[in-house]
C-alpha cells in the first residue's frame, strides 16, 4: 500500500518537476490544496478500488459534486417536503446520486462475480472477504452486509480516505512554509532515514519529527471540528446535569488551543510537545481528538498518517516551499476545516 502512495504522490509531484525545470529559477507556483485534493483521490481510488482505479475516479467525483449541493445547502431555510420537488438542483441531486449508486454496484458486483478467484487485496476486497462466512464443507453463504451497507462503506471510504488527509497535507505545508526551520529539520530527517531513493513502510516509520508536525498540524488544524457522543449515564460537568441518551457535541478547537490542557503556547505551533508521544504531549491523555477517541476512533487514522508520510517525503525530496504573496489566511467551515481561498506555494527545485 506504501508503494501505491509514493507511486501516486511521484506521478504527482513529477509533473511540477518537469514544469519547474523549465524555468531558469527552477520555482513554480502551485495551488497546493487542489493539487493534493486529487493526490489523495488517486491514492484513495488505488487503494480502495486497485485494478477498478478508473471506475472508482468516476464514483469520486460524483460524490465529490454531492458533497458540494450539500455544503452549499447547509445555511439554507429547510422546508419540509422540499427535497422532493424536482428543482434544478434536486435533479442534479438525484442523476448523481444515481450515477455513484450504478457506478459502485458495477464495481462490487464485478468482484462478487470474480469471487472464486478471490476478491482483491485492495480496501473493497478486503471488505467483501471480511463479510463472506462459510459453511461447514466449504461452501459459501451470502455476504453478512447488504448491498446497501456496502455501498454506504465504499462512500465513507472515499469521503474519508481523501478529505481529511488532503486537509492534514495542506496545512501541514502551510506552517512549514511559515516555520522554515522545521521544514529544514524534516527535510534533513527524510534524506537521512529515507534518502534519495522510494519510501518505504520501515524508513516511513523511522521519520520521527515528521511524525511530531503531523500531530501538531492536526491539533492547530484539525480537519474535523466538531465530534458528537450519547451520554450512557447521567452526568455533571462542571455545572450543568446532562441527561442519559442525550448528544453532546465536542468543539476539538475548542480542546486543541485550550491552555489549561496544553500550556501557555496552546496557540503556537510546537511540535516537541509530541516528543514523547501523543498521551505525554497534554496535561490529559486523550487531548488530541483528531482521530477522535475510544471505541468510535477513526479506523482510518494509521492509512492517513502513513499517506501524509509518503506524500510530505517525496516532496521534501525533491522542492523547498514558501506562502505565495497573494496567500490570505482565512480557515473556514467547509464541513471540514479549509484555507477558504486556497494554499497557493512557491514550491523550488532544489538542486536548482
Amino acid at each position: 500500500m506504501t508503494k501505491t502512495m509514493v507511486s501516486c504522490a511521484q506521478c504527482t509531484f513529477g509533473v511540477f518537476e518537469e514544469q519547474a525545470a523549465k524555468n531558469t529559477n527552477g520555482e513554480i507556483l502551485v495551488e497546493f490544496d487542489k493539487a493534493v485534493q486529487g493526490l489523495t483521490a488517486d491514492i484513495i481510488s488505488h487503494t480502495a478500488f486497485g485494478s477498478s482505479y478508473k471506475l472508482g475516479m468516476e464514483a469520486f467525483h460524483a460524490q465529490k459534486e454531492l458533497q458540494a449541493i450539500a455544503i452549499s445547502s447547509l445555511l439554507n431555510v429547510q422546508i419540509p417536503g422540499f427535497s422532493y420537488l424536482p428543482t434544478r438542483r434536486n435533479r442534479l441531486k438525484w442523476m448523481l446520486e444515481k450515477k455513484l449508486r450504478s457506478t459502485l454496484m458495477c464495481i462490487i458486483n464485478s468482484r462478487l462475480a470474480s469471487r472464486g478467484s478471490g476478491y482483491g487485496n485492495d480496501l473493497l476486497g478486503l471488505m467483501l472477504e471480511a463479510c463472506t462466512t462459510t459453511e461447514q464443507g466449504g461452501k459459501q453463504e451470502q455476504l453478512s452486509l447488504s448491498m446497501d451497507e456496502i455501498l454506504h462503506e465504499c462512500k465513507t471510504f472515499f469521503f474519508a480516505g481523501y478529505e481529511t488527509t488532503s486537509i492534514l497535507l495542506t496545512w501541514t505545508v502551510f506552517l512549514l512554509s511559515v516555520y522554515p526551520e522545521w521544514q529544514e529539520r524534516l527535510r534533513e530527517e527524510v534524506l537521512r532515514e529515507v534518502g534519495t531513493g522510494n519510501p518505504s513502510g520501515d524508513n516511513l516509520g523511522k521519520l520521527k519529527e515528521m511524525t511530531m508536525v503531523l500531530h501538531e498540524a492536526l491539533r492547530l488544524y484539525g480537519p474535523a471540528l466538531f465530534m458528537q457522543r450519547k451520554t450512557i449515564t447521567d452526568m455533571v460537568v462542571g455545572a450543568i446535569t446532562i441527561p442519559k441518551d442525550h448528544a453532546v457535541v465536542i468543539g476539538a478547537p475548542f480542546m486543541h488551543r485550550d491552555k489549561k490542557v496544553w500550556g501557555e503556547d496552546a496557540d503556537q505551533f510546537n511540535p516537541t510537545r509530541f516528543a514523547n508521544g501523543v498521551a505525554r504531549a497534554a496535561k490529559v491523555p486523550h487531548a488530541l481528538l483528531a482521530f477522535s477517541i475510544g471505541p468510535r476512533a477513526c479506523i482510518g487514522q494509521n492509512f492517513a498518517m502513513l499517506e501524509a508520510k509518503s506524500v510530505m517525503a517525496t516532496v521534501l525530496q525533491k522542492f523547498s516551499f514558501t506562502l505565495s504573496p497573494t496567500y490570505v489566511h482565512a480557515p473556514a467551515d467547509f464541513l471540514t476545516l479549509q484555507p477558504k481561498f486556497g494554499l497557493p506555494v512557491v514550491m523550488k527545485l532544489l538542486d536548482v
